[in-house]
């Protein structure tokens, strides 16, 4: 079955650096796009970067120049580089995968930005 574990979140002061990591499973990782998604508290969940299979990014707005998507296809894992963390990027951070036409979501890493 398919499995998304994300890990590396935390609690970071404003102008610092994180990078999450999710572990996937049970799908042929290499040819699907992933995406990172967040959700702050009273907010909905909003897409933060994807990577397809061949690599081609997308980050929205408010990330550009800050974080980074990438992928290892030999260790099934896809990873966000967050640098210049600011207060507002405080949320609990997912992996998402659309596989087959269902939409997997991983459990999710808390991302705290305070001083």
């Amino acid at each position: 079955q398919v499995q998304l574990v994300e890990s590396g979140g935390g609690l970071v002061q404003p102008g610092g650096s994180l990078r999450l990591s999710c572990a996937a499973s049970g799908f042929t990782f290499s040819s699907y796009a992933m995406t990172w998604a967040r959700q702050a508290p009273g907010k909905e969940r909003e897409l933060v970067a994807a990577i397809t299979s061949g690599g081609s990014t997308y980050y929205r707005d408010s990330v550009k120049g800050r974080f980074t998507i990438s992928r290892d296809n030999a260790k099934n894992t896809v990873y966000l580089q967050m640098n210049s963390l600011k207060p507002e990027d405080t949320a609990v951070y997912y992996c998402n995968a659309g596989v087959d036409g269902i939409n997997y979501w991983g459990q999710g890493t808390q991302v705290t930005v305070s001083s």
